[in-house]
This record gives structure tokens, sequence and C-alpha cells, in this order.
């Protein structure tokens, strides 16, 4: 993507938006920008149900060890199939969302067909006949949330707030036998603690749609444990999802070319 940086901005003395496609503006300095009067328009609606089902997908794959069943079904050296190679059920499990804005309660949604317990942190709490809906309780204090979750699947913005939101210590709040599931940004993890985490089996597994930086580099760590799964960073990338993105961010940059409220302002 393009850097919006001070030159570029000064290069241009008509700009009146900048439209971003996708949801996190944690690449833009919006204080920067907001200083030369330009808005910034970001797309929620479109990636909803795209971001959620990755979140699903990768909790699923972890849970019954997709990506290593498939290496294998067709690796060349396999004679037999193992009956102690064994993954863990998501049916009635209890699943912990960090961040229930549209796209963690798209999530709930879908976990509740699996008759997930569905607990929930968010800095504000979700109505009580929204929690109903999805059967989602709330945990103001999110440490709860950690020592009861057997998935726990990160949701939120990258903020200074949520910048290695997950470390160390929170790792080893959760239970051994859980998994961590990022669909939001890399850098909410610290990952050093992460790959120690899993080398040591403090936790069970984690599945990740984003990391920091992306692509890892190629001797990253975490890039050589099999109870990782890695996906690069395909949260909205389905054919129907691009397209939403492109007619979001074209009505929002039209309505401020034409003196109006945009509906998706940052």
């Amino acid at each position: 993507r393009p850097t919006i940086d001070r030159e570029l901005l000064e290069s241009l003395p008509n700009l009146k938006v900048i439209g971003n496609s996708g949801v996190g503006v944690d690449h833009l300095d919006l204080k920067m920008i907001s200083n030369f009067g330009v808005k910034v328009t970001n797309t929620p609606h479109a990636v909803v149900d795209s971001t959620a089902d990755i979140g699903m997908a990768l909790m699923l794959a972890s849970a019954r060890r997709l990506v290593e069943g498939c290496q294998i079904a067709v690796s060349p050296d396999t004679k037999h199939f193992a009956v102690d190679w064994l993954g863990v059920e998501v049916t009635r499990a209890t699943l912990g969302i960090i961040g229930m804005g549209s796209i963690g309660y798209k999530v709930a949604q879908r976990a509740r067909a699996f008759n997930m317990r569905i607990l929930y942190h968010n800095r504000n709490r979700r109505r009580k006949e929204e929690e109903e809906a999805v059967g989602a309780h709330y945990c103001e204090k999110w440490e709860d949330l950690l020592q009861q979750s057997d998935f726990v699947m990160l949701v939120v913005n990258l903020t200074p707030e949520t910048h290695k939101l997950i470390g160390k210590k929170e790792l080893g709040l959760m239970k051994p036998t859980a998994t961590l599931i990022n669909i939001s940004r890399g850098a909410v993890i610290d990952q050093d603690a992460l790959v120690e985490a899993l080398q040591n089996k403090v936790i069970r597994a984690a599945a990740l749609d984003v990391t920091y930086p992306e692509p890892l580099p190629r001797a990253h760590p975490l890039l050589k444990l099999n109870n990782v799964i890695i996906t690069p960073h395909i949260g909205t990338a389905t054919v129907q999802a691009i397209h939403m993105m492109a007619e979001e961010a074209i009505a929002n940059m039209l309505a401020v070319l034409n003196g109006q409220r945009a509906p998706s302002e940052v």
C-alpha cells in the first residue's frame, strides 16, 4: 500500500479524502492527516462476514489439525494412518472473544451453531438483548476469559492500548489445552512470548491470519513449529468481500467530494 506521509500530503493541496479499503487504519497517521483537513474513511461493513468466516476456519483447522493431517495424507512417506492422532472438539467448547465489535459479534453468531459457551471482553458491554441473542457472557476482567476459554480469538483494532495485548503473562493464564486465534493485527501479540509458549506447551496451539511483520522472515521460529497455523492475511480475501470493499470505499469518497457525511468516516 502507498505510504501516506507529510511529503505526499503537501504535494496534494486539493486532497479531500483518503479512502481505506478494509477496517484497520493503524498504518495511517490520523492526527497528521486531519491537520491537513483531509478526511479518512474505511470499509467496516464489507469485511465482517469474510473475517468472521476466517476466524471460524482457523479455529476448526487448528482444533482438528487439518494442515498437519493434509501433509500426512499426501506425503510420499506415509504407509498408514495413525489411530492415536487426535485433535480436539469445537462443539460445546468455550470460546473467548476479545473485541466484540461487528466482526466479534458475527463470530459469536457462528459459534452458537456449534453449541459453544461464549465469553467475551469488550471496552463497552453489549446490550442485554444482543448478548442473549448469541448466548454470550460478558467478562469484565479479561483475565477470567483467558483462564476459562478453550479457544481465545482476538478481534481488536491495533491501538497503543492493544499493542502486545497478549504477552507472557496472558499466555500463562490460558489453559495448557487452549488455542489462540488472531484475526486482528500481528502486533496485538508479543510474538517472542508466543513462540516460547508454543515450544514449552504453555498453550496447545495458535492459528494466525496476521503476523508482524508480514510475511515473517523465512528463518522465524514460528514457521518451524507444528502447533501453529499461519495464513497470509486473507481475512477479507474473497471475491465478494473485495467487491463490497471497493463499493463501500467509493461510496465514502463520493460522499466527501459531494460535501456529504461519509457513511464510514474514521
